[in-house]
């Protein structure tokens, strides 16, 4: 059964339809309500979801492509994450503490450059789909403007995410600390550089293997995508809504209140990652009223 099989088969109302339907309504459940914390459940949570990412590439673009997008992404994140942790360029001065028992690659932990994967690859389809028909029609536009898209929809993540990871939870230290509640802000305009190259070799390499396939017109799987994208935001609405206190200094030894942390996170939640997938289930939505 070919992947487009597959994901007939799965759409309808089939008993593997529902099962799978189960399973990922599940498995967002325990993202939106576990994800946060970083504890052994929180990291089998992110190996399933870097998982569900190879997957969902495999069935939307075919699995030698698949193959080819996770190396691609892989590879320039890990030279992008050693040149940073080594010079400071171009996120800031920082380290790993999560994952430090694992293989590194370099200065980086093995399992940083398949989790750069994971979101980056369901960004890549949020971005496609707020993009459209437009997009799908026009080669420009993917050559140029999916990439650009892309990064900012991956960028939006890290801006929600990285103040309470790198204080609360320690995942990653900045040497110097940074404005943005202990974050310093050289490292969004490196997350949107190192998602960029990454976007642009994806779209570079697509154009050259062969005209979008037919399975890049499946409802679900950009559905599917949209949703684990929104899962991974509304995983901070559970912190502030347990009303967490206390303080936390970060390594510049400024003190942060961790309930600012998590209502800061909610909010740039809201007005970014959530507002984006809302905005590309409408285009879905739209362009599927449009055939």
């Amino acid at each position: 059964m070919t992947a487009q099989e597959t994901m007939k088969t799965v759409g309808r109302f089939s008993p593997l339809g529902m099962a799978l339907g189960i399973v990922i309504v599940v498995y967002l459940a325990l993202v939106v309500g576990f994800a946060w914390n970083p504890t052994p459940l929180a990291q089998a949570l992110a190996a399933i979801g870097i998982f569900a990412a190879v997957i969902h590439a495999g069935l939307f673009y075919g699995w030698k492509d698949a193959l080819a997008l996770f190396s691609i992404c892989v590879v320039i994140t890990f030279i992008v994450e050693n040149i940073g942790a080594a010079t400071g360029f171009p996120f800031g001065h920082y380290h790993f503490e999560v994952g430090s028992e694992l293989p590194h690659v370099g200065l980086i932990p093995v399992i940083v450059g398949p989790l750069w994967f994971g979101m980056g690859y369901f960004s890549w389809i949020v971005a496609g789909t707020l993009l459209g028909s437009a997009m799908v029609q026009n080669r420009k536009m993917k050559l140029v403007a999916l990439p650009i898209v892309a990064a900012f929809v991956m960028a939006q993540w890290d801006v929600v995410m990285d103040p309470p990871e790198s204080t609360i939870s320690k995942a990653w230290i900045w040497h110097d600390g940074g404005v943005h509640f202990g974050v310093p802000l050289s490292n969004y305009f490196g997350w949107l550089l190192t998602s960029w190259l990454f976007y642009q070799a994806f779209a570079v390499y697509l154009d050259r293997r062969r005209a979008i396939s037919a399975a890049e017109s499946g409802r679900v799987l950009k559905l599917v995508a949209i949703l684990l994208y929104l899962a991974s935001g509304l995983t901070h609405l559970t912190p502030w809504l347990a009303g967490q206190s206390g303080e936390v200094a970060d390594a510049a030894g400024h003190l942060w209140r961790i309930s600012d942390l998590r209502a800061s996170a909610t909010v740039t939640m809201l007005f970014t990652m959530f507002f984006t997938s809302m905005l590309a289930a409408l285009r879905l939505w739209t362009d599927s009223g449009n055939r």
